[in-house]
């Protein structure tokens, strides 16, 4: 197989920038799209060129599928295009439960298909960069903040599973051991759900992370802190920025000789196109990807864990 055709399920705000992206994608073709809302999905399919079809049609018609629409179908859809022998992308969190996250899991393996999740943060140049300039620093406190206006789209989830669940997978990236404790606060404000969360975990080798997400917030703002023996890190994602204290026997920083200053920064990239190319070469070329139906079961509990620590569980 040379290219795929990958279809759309779900229209939504994910669901139409998947569709124009896969539009001019290299390798794969967009084998159309499918919404409930048959007006919607008129109007995306308009907008990327392709036609609206019936989920079987699309299932059909297609060797590999996206799932962007809310996540109490993620499984079911998932489950059917597995069974059926296609690929699947789903968008964050891979599932609802964990037990259908291993199911999904266990089901890819066995069909021997490629299973990827959304965290699409692990696409960008952002974390490339963070990565790139680690070394073998150990990370040992994390400050995460993840906070944005209020929009009115992924309502059918909470905050931690639409926002916090990117900064809760970088976390369990960055520190190489087991969370074993989750506390937190938060409450709803302008849903049902909780709009605003503070989590605190803690890991095995000692490492904390605090993590903040808001949906309600007064504006933008994501921001990476951590500190180790090494020195802090500190990434401010929004000005694109990322500062850190190396012991390399430089010139040094005030009253602290033999220690420097670094500072980097980055460009830009478009994280979508990038981890649908990432899906692509996993599936025709067999390249490993970032995460997997195991990365995207670790932060679907963490955040679960983080969601019952807020119920009080």
């Amino acid at each position: 197989m040379k290219s795929l055709k990958i279809g759309v399920f779900g229209a939504g705000h994910f669901g139409r920038f998947h569709a124009l992206k896969l539009r001019g994608a290299a390798r794969a073709a967009l084998a159309g799209l499918h919404d409930p809302d048959p007006a919607r999905a008129a109007l995306v399919a308009g907008e990327a060129g392709c036609q609206a079809l019936t989920a079987e049609a699309l299932m059909a018609a297609s060797d590999a599928i996206v799932i962007a629409t809310p996540t109490l179908h993620h499984a079911r859809l998932a489950e059917q295009a597995l069974r059926a022998g296609r690929h699947v992308f789903v968008e964050k969190p891979i599932t609802a439960t964990l037990a259908e996250a291993d199911a999904l899991i266990a089901l890819a393996a066995a069909e021997g298909r490629v299973l990827m999740v959304g965290q699409i943060e692990r696409h960008s140049a952002a974390i490339r960069t963070l990565r790139e300039n680690l070394g073998g620093r150990r990370l040992m406190a994390l400050e995460a903040t993840r906070v944005a206006p209020f929009r009115p789209r992924s309502l059918d989830v909470s905050v931690v599973l639409d926002l916090m669940i990117h900064d809760l997978d970088l976390i369990l990236s960055l520190v190489p051991a087991p969370l074993t404790e989750v506390r937190a606060v938060g409450g709803p404000v302008m849903t049902n759900l909780p709009d605003w969360v503070v989590a605190q975990l803690r890991f095995a080798n000692g490492a904390q992370a605090q993590v903040t997400a808001s949906r309600v917030a007064v504006g933008l703002e994501r921001k990476l802190r951590a500190l180790g023996p090494e020195g802090e890190m500190r990434v401010d994602f929004m000005a694109r920025s990322l500062e850190f204290l190396a012991p390399d026997g430089g010139q040094g920083v005030e009253n602290m000789p033999g220690w420097s200053l670094v500072r980097r920064s980055w460009t830009d990239h478009d994280s979508l196109e990038a981890e649908q190319a990432a899906f692509i070469a996993a599936i025709l070329d067999g390249v490993p990807h970032e995460a997997n139906g195991a990365q995207g079961r670790a932060a679907l509990d963490a955040a679960l864990r983080v969601e019952a620590a807020l119920a009080g569980a």
